[in-house]
């Protein structure tokens, strides 16, 4: 009797959904990886003719975006690169400088969307290109609740160079399908935020997709697909905003908000504090 009375209970609980959010450009104003590039100079890992290069790569990247074969390029310069870093020294170097470099370029936007996602019970999750070392710290201070990024190999406690799991284009799809699977999402339901073409294939798996500071092609699909086009540009120091639960004009988000203003902010220190799940 109980186990049938459970059921029931179950079988009229609303769906689980979900808030997918890429990161760079989307969430934080700059490439996630380029922005270490100083840091990671001074910790030794690199000379300064490469941290030109990069400081380069970040300026063509925000002025112009990166097109398919602009991405692999990058991929391919940052894993060769990498190739014998000590992952620990890289962990540390991210954790020390953390909040200096990634929290001042987090938009204000973004930072709402993800307030008003828990305060509606949804999951955020952060799906992102760059590596986990550097993606699952700033999932963390974004109290997302799990994180979705791309692995390098790892031989005797160094990157050898390889890549075992890149999350990019469509592998961003399959891998919030394969989540949706293991937490019990209804993507049909779920939201997701992207600004660049390469994720059409991540905004297409929910049935909420926005696209955020769209570079020309996603603008042209979004606006062909009749998708919500957001235009992010304020970002803040977190500890310097107030949480907010207003909305974005039009129609923007099918966001239930009737929490008042104390609530929000206990949803927000709640979910800072809020420790993401690496997803493999």
């Amino acid at each position: 009797m109980v186990g049938a009375y459970a059921r029931l209970v179950e079988n009229h609980l609303p769906p689980r959904t979900a808030a997918f959010f890429d990161l760079d450009k989307t969430v934080i104003a700059k490439s996630s990886t380029l922005a270490f590039g100083r840091s990671f100079y001074h910790g030794g890992l690199i000379n300064r003719r490469a941290v030109l290069r990069t400081a380069y790569a970040q300026f063509v990247y925000l002025v112009g975006g990166a097109d398919h074969d602009q991405m692999e390029g990058m991929r391919k310069y940052l894993s060769e690169l990498c190739r014998g870093w000590n992952v620990q020294q890289v962990r540390e170097i991210v954790a020390e400088t953390l909040h200096d470099l990634i929290d001042p370029i987090i938009y204000d936007e973004a930072a709402s969307l993800i307030e008003e996602h828990h305060a509606a019970g949804r999951d955020v999750v952060i799906v992102s290109a760059s590596g986990s070392e550097v993606v699952e710290p700033i999932g963390e201070m974004l109290g997302a609740d799990h994180v979705v990024a791309t692995r390098m190999v790892v031989e005797n406690g160094a990157y050898n160079g390889e890549i075992e799991h890149y999350v990019y284009g469509p592998a961003k799809a399959e891998a919030i399908a394969d989540l949706a699977e293991l937490e019990g999402y209804d993507l049909e339901r779920s939201f997701a935020y992207s600004d660049s073409v390469t994720d059409i294939p991540m905004l297409e798996t929910v049935g909420h997709p926005y696209a955020v500071n769209p570079d020309r092609a996603l603008r042209k699909e979004a606006v062909a697909r009749d998708w919500p086009v957001l235009t992010f540009n304020r970002p803040v120091r977190l500890n310097q905003r107030i949480p907010s639960l207003s909305m974005p004009a039009g129609p923007a988000l099918a966001v239930a908000v009737g929490a008042a203003a104390a609530t929000a902010g206990l949803v927000w220190l709640a979910a800072r504090r809020r420790r993401p799940v690496a997803v493999s």
